[in-house]
């Protein structure tokens, strides 16, 4: 059991999905980099110098000083950083179509079909035509 265990972990197929899993999380750190560091700052200066990660609709105020008891956190929902993750998104998606579509260049055009010989039905009628001109 353990010498199949260990053929199955060292085959292709385990390894590169092992690969694409930690490349993944690489990317999307970048992408989120991006996305926080370089677009949203260039969406908010459209906007009128928003700062969406901050935007929020305040269900609770905070009340108190936090860590002390009777200490009340505020309650709020985050619209903003849903905006950031939606922005994320539409750039990951781009990013992928670009890296998708790269690839499928990359691969070779399957061979075209052999060229089809002629039917029984065409071979027949050829062969009767050159009888009937004898």
């Amino acid at each position: 059991m353990l010498k199949e265990f260990k053929n199955f972990i060292m085959t292709g197929n385990v390894i590169e999905f092992a690969v694409a899993v930690i490349m993944a999380g690489a990317v999307g750190q970048v992408v989120n980099g991006f996305v926080n560091d370089i677009v949203m700052p260039v969406v908010g200066e459209f906007t009128g110098g928003v700062d969406f990660a901050n935007l929020k609709f305040v269900l609770t105020e905070a009340s108190g000083v936090a860590g002390e008891a009777g200490a009340i956190a505020e309650n709020a929902i985050r619209y903003g950083a849903w905006i950031n993750t939606l922005v994320n998104l539409v750039i990951v998606g781009l990013v992928m179509f670009v890296i998708i579509k790269a690839y499928n260049k990359t691969k070779t055009p399957p061979p075209p079909p052999a060229p089809k010989g002629p039917s029984q039905e065409d071979l027949l009628a050829e062969i009767r035509d050159l009888l009937k001109k004898k």
